[in-house]
């Protein structure tokens, strides 16, 4: 048992990136007041474990039964989080957020298209193609084996908390950083993630067979 969940963790540790996702969120959420920090944190975080809880006890048969490939899942995935990407790029979000504020009207009122909570932070980041397909096969290879089974989900909830807990502490970063600081770090970390958006792409079309990945 303790074999198996040193894997489970080392599985999602490299897949989910809790760690390196809590740089991405400061960059999502630049300019966010702290409750509204913790507040997409918390949902984001809670609407990946529901995705990722679904899935691992369902298996493929969810996707089987809308019709989607991972491949498929892995394309959109990749196509959506670029455009994200070159929001933070280009500054877009940040414009966006100081017009809301002109207009007096607080980020959090303006509807689900300003808040990162749900896409890109729940879906594909911390619940993409990626953490899907590992859940399916974790959970999977211990099909009928309650106790096994109830730890790779344990596992899967303790590094959802550890990415939780990377994001609250985004507000001590982003200080400390300053706004210099973080606008140099959202650019580049813009830049990563339209290099992962490319690599979800990319690996969906090799799941076609129509390009090497790598």
């Amino acid at each position: 048992m303790l074999n198996q969940a040193i894997a489970a963790f080392v599985t999602l540790f490299v897949v989910i990136d809790p760690i390196g996702l809590g740089p991405v969120f400061i960059a999502l959420t630049q300019g966010a007041t702290a409750r509204e920090r913790r507040r997409i944190a918390v949902t984001g975080v809670a609407i990946a474990a529901g995705i990722l809880t679904v899935f691992g006890l369902a298996g493929d048969k969810v996707l089987a039964f809308l019709g989607i490939s991972l491949a498929a899942f892995r394309i959109s995935g990749g196509l959506l989080l670029f455009l994200i990407a070159l929001e933070i790029v280009f500054e877009r979000r940040s414009q966006r957020r100081e017009r809301t504020a002109s207009d007096g009207v607080s980020d959090g009122e303006s509807g689900p298209a300003h808040d990162p909570s749900v896409f890109p932070l729940a879906t594909p980041l911390l619940a993409g193609p990626g953490a899907i397909a590992a859940i399916i096969l974790l959970a999977g290879a211990h099909n009928g084996d309650i106790a096994s089974q109830a730890m790779v989900f344990g596992v899967l909830y303790v590094l959802l908390l550890l990415a939780l807990v990377m994001f609250l502490l985004g507000g001590v970063v982003e200080r400390i950083l300053g706004r210099t600081g973080v606008n140099v770090v959202s650019r580049l970390l813009g830049m990563l993630l339209a290099a992962l958006s490319v690599q979800f792409v990319l690996d969906g079309l090799a799941d076609f067979g129509f390009v090497n990945p790598h």
